[in-house]
């Protein structure tokens, strides 16, 4: 996966300056955050190959905010 100017966030919809992916809807999305990721919870947040997390993280978002 490329680094893109926007962030992919895998859960529920209306964030702003991401593109969001409902993994209620999409089986592709689901997979790709359970068995690729391993992730049980959502929002995920995918912003490249090496940095993503799960759940409300304000730390890891005020960081990318910050780069």
């Amino acid at each position: 996966m490329r680094r893109n100017e926007t962030t992919t966030r895998q859960a529920r919809p209306r964030l702003p300056d991401c593109r969001t992916v409902d993994i209620r809807e999409d089986d592709t999305a689901r997979h790709f955050v359970t068995c690729e990721l391993g992730y049980l919870q959502a929002p995920v947040v995918v912003v490249d190959e090496d940095t993503h997390w799960s759940g409300f993280r304000i730390d890891a978002l005020d960081k990318l905010a910050a780069a």
